[in-house]
């Protein structure tokens, strides 16, 4: 399976994953229809899934034009996004299993940016690494803001995913990288790893070059908000409850 990434409107990653021997592919949260169907003309590929995290509309807006396209199509989503996914007909809940190009799906279910969040994980194959789908839960450095769920719940939802294997490739949903970064230099200053990844991800930036994907190992090493138990980061926000640093953290960075 290949995973193709697709920027999208002005910081959105849009993932096609495409499944060449079967000349089919699904789609992880369009933005927008056109990147996708272009992609797809271009690998003539037939669209048979879209994968959706949540429901904001910057991960759902191309769900609509793309069933139109391709009426064939099923839209995947969580059980708590009832409603509130255009064209969704199945629900998923943590445990859930699909599968894909031959590749098994796990769903963990992530809520904490929104009540109703899901991530798609991919475990490692004999030929390669674990791919992660987690929409905006996890981010390189970061994590979503809370607008629908609590800081516990985020704390959780972050722990399943700290859980995965180090190898596992992190798709997250936004080009984020650098502020997220630069806040966390501010929390944690003397963490070399960070400002080593810091450095490196400014040069490719500047080249516009995607930060994307980051990995686990990585994450468990810069990321802040999975990084709660450790004594810098609780001194930063002066507190040893790891939910209430998690909702320090996220308070501080929401005004940075």
């Amino acid at each position: 399976m290949e995973v193709i990434r697709l920027p999208a409107l002005s910081d959105n990653y849009i993932f096609l994953l495409h499944d060449a021997g079967n000349s089919r592919a699904a789609v992880v949260d369009p933005a927008q229809a056109g990147p996708v169907i272009k992609c797809l003309e271009a690998i003539k590929a037939e669209l048979v899934a879209i994968f959706n995290t949540h429901h904001h509309g910057d991960h759902v807006g191309g769900n609509l034009d793309l069933m139109a396209r391709f009426p064939d199509l099923t839209v995947y989503g969580g059980r708590e996004d009832k409603g509130r996914i255009p064209g969704q007909s199945v629900f998923l809940e943590q445990g859930s299993r699909l599968n894909f190009a031959l590749r098994t799906i796990e769903v963990i279910f992530v809520p904490g940016h929104t009540r109703a969040h899901i991530a798609y994980y991919f475990p490692p194959t004999d030929t390669g690494v674990g791919e992660l789908f987690c929409g905006d839960t996890l981010f390189s450095g970061g994590c979503g803001r809370l607008f629908e769920g609590t800081p516990a719940q985020m704390l959780d939802s972050l722990g399943k995913l700290k859980a995965l294997p180090d190898e596992t490739r992190v798709w997250c949903a936004h080009e984020y990288t650098l502020k997220n970064l630069h806040f966390a230099l501010t929390v944690e200053p003397d963490n070399l790893a960070l400002e080593q990844y810091y450095t490196r991800a400014k040069s490719d930036r500047s080249l516009d070059l995607p930060t994307i994907p980051s990995s686990i190992g990585l994450e468990k090493q810069i990321n802040p908000f999975l990084r709660s138990d450790q004594p810098t980061i609780q001194k930063s926000v002066n507190s040893t409850d790891a939910v209430q640093v998690l909702g320090r953290l996220r308070g501080k960075r929401d005004v940075f």
